[in-house]
């Protein structure tokens, strides 16, 4: 046994008992306080818009997609040679609007694509 304060015999289990439950109430405090804090810094925030603040469509209504064509820019074909710093604006990396807008149409034999799952040659 030991002895604590002023002689008073505590035994071992109680203060391995004890221990756990302490930490526990430790924890459920912080936790407490974490909310009641958590409320306190929510209700000084402003209330949610009220519906005449909310977003609106604009007159002319929604914004719609638009599909077009592209194709890349193409890299000069005269010979020259390029420096790197020359490159940004030519390759793949850039595409403009294609002057023929009909959409291209697959060949009857073909899948469309590698791994698309179609049927392929015959």
């Amino acid at each position: 046994m030991d002895t604590f304060g002023r002689g008073i015999a505590i035994p071992n289990e109680v203060v391995a008992g004890l221990a756990p439950f302490v930490v526990g109430l430790l924890i459920t405090a912080m936790l407490i306080a974490a909310v009641w804090w958590g409320m306190r810094v929510r209700a000084r925030e402003p209330g949610p818009p009220r519906p005449e603040e909310q977003p609106h469509l604009p007159p002319t209504g929604a914004v719609h997609e638009i599909s077009e064509v592209r194709e890349p820019d193409e890299m000069p074909h005269d010979g020259t040679v390029l420096l790197p710093t020359e490159l940004a604006a030519l390759g793949n990396m850039y595409t403009r609007r294609a002057k023929n807008q009909k959409r291209p149409i697959w060949n009857r034999n073909s899948s469309g694509g590698f791994g698309s799952g179609g049927l392929g040659h015959h």
